[in-house]
């Protein structure tokens, strides 16, 4: 016997928010609940004036470059991932699904510039405290064990 596709009625995905379309088990979807997002805007709003230009928003640029860390990706590729990803946009605070980039990727060089060296240490204590405990450990133990490398001619 065939089986038959459920249906239960045209769901209009337009007006849903990507909160409502996502999975609340995936990883980006509980770290972005995680993170204080106010407190990240007010501490990078020393950064910024009251005249000229519009920037892009802070959280926008800081939830790229947690992004660009997290999954080793280059500006450019962060950017061309987060048009594809509906998880990379809920995690940078967007509600509804964007189809475009969210800015060029020499933003993301400029935004360095404009936080500087104490910046990107505040973007890398708030990724240290996501960690919990296990970033605060006292020691790392590493595996320093190596394997000999076989030769072809040991193989006979």
């Amino acid at each position: 016997m065939i089986g038959k596709n459920k249906q239960s009625g045209q769901m209009n995905f337009l007006f849903q928010t990507l909160k409502d379309q996502l999975n609340p088990q995936h990883p980006l979807y509980q770290l972005s609940a995680k993170i204080d997002w106010k407190a990240v805007d007010s501490d990078f709003a020393e950064y910024y004036t009251n005249f000229g230009r519009p920037a892009k928003p802070v959280r926008l640029m800081v939830s790229l470059l947690i992004l660009r860390q997290l999954y080793n990706l280059s500006d450019e590729s962060v950017v061309e991932r987060w048009v594809e990803n509906p998880y990379f946009q809920y995690f940078s605070g967007e509600t509804h699904f964007q189809w475009s980039i969210p800015c060029d990727p020499s933003d993301l060089v400029h935004f360095r510039h404009r936080v500087g060296k104490e910046g990107i240490e505040k973007i890398f204590r708030l990724s240290v405290q996501l960690q919990g405990k296990d970033a605060q450990q006292k020691s790392v133990s590493l595996d320093t064990t190596v394997q000999e490398k076989i030769l072809p001619s040991q193989l006979t």
